[in-house]
């Protein structure tokens, strides 16, 4: 018998591969199998550490622009080939960053991102995969753009100014500057949302507010957008404004495919089954392992259990979740490839008792044992 383990992280609780060892501690007390673990992420916060830690690999981290333009250290992870990079843009530009009452998206940056990229370049990089979630910026990715070489000026030639406060100024763009390495790099974002860059659903209407835009600044710095976008159609001979994905990251998403030659936006998930090679290891599995802090109806709509299902459900296999908790709806589950799913909470407890690591990697043991034991024919 071949068992596929995947498992996303209990956040607070059991990293990606914490999780799946202990999933395969509890088999092996009562069965004997092929067992193989390997990590699971959404593209999101997460995604860096499980990787890292289940293909080996190594963090760095790189002293880089903040959002608001302090200096702040960013840390990504460098995987075992020595050419692939993970990010979380996050580390950057996060509005984690940011004290709530201190949101700026007159001048908020993603200068830090492209430093990032050019920090990894420069240790020999040349494959990125890079999740765009949780920014503080609403600047069109022109700070990562002018970080990695770009001239963006107005129309007195100079260049413009941090953030989204000059992007209707802009005059003309300029690549004379970009290094020549950047050709050689793949890009492949980690994009779920599929906002275009203008619009009443692009990035400023959508995500400016919770960002600090207010409701009187939405269509000014609309409107300065759409004129980035305009000058960028110019410089590039592309028009990528209305693509699925080009307001995410207050338009990083947009910057990325429109200047980067080799870089594309896809599903956090399917970036994540591809980079761990899911896909090869389920073909001939005949029950696959998944789980997540708490399983619910959101589960089923995208998240990585529901990625692992889908996967396994094309080879016909078994798929059993465990979880540190399930909601009421998390019959959704079931319906996206989930065969059946159990919680690992063995009694009444506090919460902070429950996702004590040792305490809950020994809950998931012996959750995964009982549940194979009754599995197991005479």
């Amino acid at each position: 018998m071949k068992i596929v383990i995947a498992m996303d992280s209990f956040k607070g609780s059991m990293s990606s591969m914490e999780a799946g060892k202990a999933a395969k501690d509890g088999i092996n007390r009562c069965c004997h199998a092929d067992i193989i673990v390997k990590p699971l992420a959404d593209g999101g916060e997460g995604t860096t550490e499980a990787l890292v830690e289940g293909l080996g690999g190594k963090f760095v981290s790189a002293e880089v622009t903040g959002p608001l333009g302090d200096k702040t250290t960013a840390e990504y992870g460098i995987l075992e080939d020595g050419k692939t990079a993970v990010m979380e843009m996050a580390q950057a530009c996060g509005i984690t960053l940011v004290k709530r009452d201190k949101l700026e998206p007159l001048r908020a940056t993603t200068k830090g991102m492209g430093e990032m990229i050019l920090d990894a370049a420069d240790r020999g990089c040349r494959e990125f995969i890079i999740g765009i979630g949780g920014s503080a910026t609403t600047d069109g990715g022109a700070g990562m753009l002018q970080a990695l070489g770009y001239e963006i000026t107005d129309e007195t030639g100079c260049s413009v100014r941090p953030g989204i406060q000059d992007l209707g100024r802009i005059a003309s763009i300029s690549g004379c500057n970009v290094p020549k390495v950047l050709q050689e790099c793949h890009f492949s974002i980690a994009c779920d949302v599929k906002n275009p860059l203008c619009g009443e659903n692009g990035a400023v209407s959508v995500f400016g507010p919770q960002k600090g835009v207010r409701e009187k600044e939405i269509q000014i710095f609309d409107r300065w957008m759409q004129n980035f976008a305009e000058k960028t159609k110019e410089f590039t001979g592309k028009d990528c404004q209305m693509a699925e994905g080009a307001g995410a990251a207050g338009g990083l998403g947009f910057a990325f495919i429109s200047y980067l030659e080799n870089a594309e936006l896809k599903s956090g998930i399917d970036i994540m089954l591809d980079a761990v090679r899911l896909e090869q290891e389920i073909k001939d599995a005949d029950i696959v392992i998944t789980g997540e802090g708490c399983l619910d109806a959101q589960t089923a709509m995208g998240k990585a259990p529901s990625g692992a299902a889908r996967l396994a459900k094309k080879y016909g296999a078994k798929v059993l979740a465990f979880a540190g908790s399930v909601t009421k709806d998390a019959g959704a589950c079931n319906d996206a490839g989930i065969d059946a799913f159990f919680p690992i909470v063995r009694g009444v407890t506090t919460l902070d008792e429950a996702m004590r690591t040792e305490k809950a990697k020994e809950n998931l043991a012996l959750t995964v044992e009982q549940v194979f034991r009754a599995m197991q024919t005479k």
